[in-house]
């Protein structure tokens, strides 16, 4: 069920949705290797770009992480993330703000129980201690309200760690492999494995993915959603969204292609 604010207040000098340039349409993007590189924080240019788009139509960030991580890429000292934008959805629209104010909530734990995250845990961590690449790091199950996002090497790998794995696991397919003799170790629990960023996976009750966000917005009124994201294809976190009969996917191959997306389609038109 969508959830919204009883009364949408907007911010001082922010247009309400009605007002702006198309007011039925809303712009939806995926973090890393969309706004930013993996991990890194955005360049200024993206933060301009996203403040000038604000003006066309609505904005939304829609990331696998939590919003602390996505904070750490989009912030701006001194301003929230979640007062620059019109949506923020961290853990695929699990954890969701509409115009600053935080929306209904949901968490793994409640769908699956403490015993079969147990068991869930367990059999990641037995695996991971058996499986040889070349460097392991730490944090390699990460829980999160929405999901567990697992890292075979480990989410404390530097960036160049993190560049080397993910060549080596392309080469090797370390997470196909790991996703698919979970998939079926726990086919019970009717979970989906996603693929995101270099280093890890997500894991997520059916329906969980970033679809989940669009919840939050279908009863706001738009006939236009587009999305924007890297992981596009099949098995890819942001596969599910970017093929919903709902959404105008676009794929991008960097935040610099997001950027030239973006000019081509609205900055420059408007």
């Amino acid at each position: 069920m969508a959830t919204t604010t009883p009364v949408d207040v907007f911010p001082a000098g922010v247009k309400p949705f009605a007002e702006r340039k198309l007011p039925k349409t809303i712009c939806m993007f995926d973090v890393d290797g969309t706004l930013s590189l993996p991990r890194l924080a955005a360049e200024p240019e993206m933060h301009a770009a996203l403040k000038k788009l604000r003006e066309i139509t609505a904005v939304a960030i829609v990331g696998g992480s939590d919003l602390k991580k996505i904070r750490e890429q989009l912030d701006i000292p001194g301003v929230d993330l979640v007062d620059r934008v019109d949506y923020a959805f961290g853990e695929n629209g699990l954890t969701a703000y509409k115009l600053g104010k935080e929306l209904k909530s949901n968490s793994f734990i409640q769908y699956v129980g403490e015993e079969e995250y147990k068991k869930l845990a367990n059999w990641i961590l037995r695996y991971l201690s058996e499986l040889d690449i070349p460097i392991k790091r730490g944090t390699f199950i990460e829980f999160r309200r929405g999901m567990v996002n697992v890292s075979p090497i480990g989410r404390n790998a530097s960036t160049e760690e993190r560049n080397d794995f993910e060549k080596y696991d392309l080469a090797h397919g370390i997470r196909k492999t790991m996703i698919e003799a979970m998939r079926k170790e726990f086919e019970h629990l009717k979970l989906t494995f996603s693929i995101g960023g270099q280093i890890s996976f997500d894991v997520f009750p059916h329906g969980w993915d970033k679809t989940y966000s669009l919840n939050h917005i279908a009863d706001e009124g738009f006939t236009d959603i587009h999305f924007f994201g890297d992981k596009t294809y099949k098995g890819g976190n942001d596969y599910e969204i970017f093929t919903d009969e709902r959404t105008i996917g676009h794929t991008v191959t960097s935040p610099t292609d997001t950027l030239r997306q973006l000019n081509e389609l609205f900055l420059s038109k408007y």
